[in-house]
């Protein structure tokens, strides 16, 4: 995550755009932009219309209506040659008799840029991108990470405007995945290029960028910092889509804001108002899951029958010595604000699991 809060000018902004296949919404009126010199994730399911939005950038495809400008230039219709973007896909597009170096260098070369001013940009961006010495190796000679970071410094090479992202690591382990994250945080904080980045993975998104765009069913729910959209979610869907839930009182929680206890009476240190509404849980544990440095505790509701999860510290884990069919009581040490939705009135440890209502 990165962002310093500095509102800028927007690089990108997309005016009502509408998009629509057959019976189905891709774009359903969208109002997007991005500031200048960012890093933009647009996040959202599968259908949720980030890569139709990706793509309108792009000019890959055409809204039905409204308009697309790049740095104060209409280019709802301009092809994208004539858009000044860098442009990758999940799947490396690379030309694959031709070595890194001259992947990269391709660009530069339909440009009839001078071969003094080519080697040097190349010398520089396979530098930057971690691939001196692979520069004389063909496509199918890398690692997965590799090729995506050739990719990478191919569409730099042309200077762009912009730099797309259509969910670049999706098709990488999840290990190469998450160096990849930091290493694109990195390179992004070098070269400062205006960016947009598509993906599914909501650890992605909250890792690498500045501001993300939680898309759903063709609109935007929102769009903040990691830490706005995280701790303080516009939506149910919001909230649910960027990480796991339970539900105490009504009230939706994030599993690792459970504390959990042995006695009804426990206190919660620096909890919020909303927290301390919600009152004490009788629950029973079903199973305890260790998942390295935390422990996921799986529970069901003594008053209801319901099952939630907690998550909590493998100290918190042995000192409470956890089996499965014990008691507990647990409670929520903060609770983001949801619009639209009240906390149900406190009663005592068995009144948990209650109907969500509208305020």
């Amino acid at each position: 995550m990165s962002g310093n809060g500095t509102e800028r000018e927007p690089a990108i902004v997309v005016r009502d755009a509408y998009k629509r296949y057959g019976d189905f919404v891709a774009l359903d009126h969208v109002d997007f932009a991005v500031p200048t010199g960012s890093l933009t994730a647009l996040l959202g399911p599968s259908g949720s219309g980030k890569s139709t939005l990706l793509r309108a950038i792009a000019g890959l495809d055409q809204p039905d209506s409204g308009t697309v400008t790049i740095n104060g230039r209409d280019v709802t219709r301009v092809p994208p040659q004539r858009r000044g973007i860098g442009f990758v896909f999940q799947h490396y597009a690379a030309f694959k008799h031709m070595t890194v170096r001259d992947n990269v260098a391709y660009g530069l070369k339909i440009r009839k840029r001078p071969k003094a001013e080519i080697k040097e940009k190349v010398d520089n961006l396979l530098e930057v991108v971690g691939l001196s010495g692979f520069q004389t190796r063909c496509p199918n000679q890398l690692s997965g990470g590799q090729r995506q970071r050739m990719a990478l410094a191919r569409a730099l090479a042309v200077d762009p405007q912009v730099l797309l992202l259509d969910e670049p690591f999706g098709a990488l382990d999840a290990k190469v995945r998450e160096d990849l994250r930091a290493w694109l945080r990195r390179l992004h904080d070098e070269v400062h290029v205006t960016t947009v980045l598509v993906t599914h993975d909501q650890q992605e998104a909250l890792d690498v960028a500045d501001r993300i765009a939680v898309l759903n069913k063709g609109r935007i729910e929102q769009v903040g910092s990691p830490t706005e959209v995280y701790d303080s979610p516009a939506s149910t869907f919001v909230m649910s889509f960027l990480g796991a839930v339970s539900e105490l009182n009504g009230a939706l929680v994030r599993p690792h804001d459970i504390r959990v206890g042995r006695k009804p009476d426990m206190a919660v240190a620096g909890g919020d108002g909303t927290a301390e509404s919600i009152g004490v849980v009788r629950a029973t544990v079903d199973r305890v899951v260790a998942l390295g440095f935390e422990v996921r505790v799986e529970l069901t509701s003594a008053a209801t029958g319901n099952p939630f999860t907690a998550q909590i510290t493998r100290g918190d884990a042995e000192a409470l010595a956890l089996r499965d069919g014990d008691t507990v009581y647990v409670r929520a040490t903060r609770v983001p604000p949801l619009p639209g939705h009240n906390v149900i009135a406190r009663g005592g440890a068995d009144e948990d699991q209650s109907t969500l209502t509208s305020a």
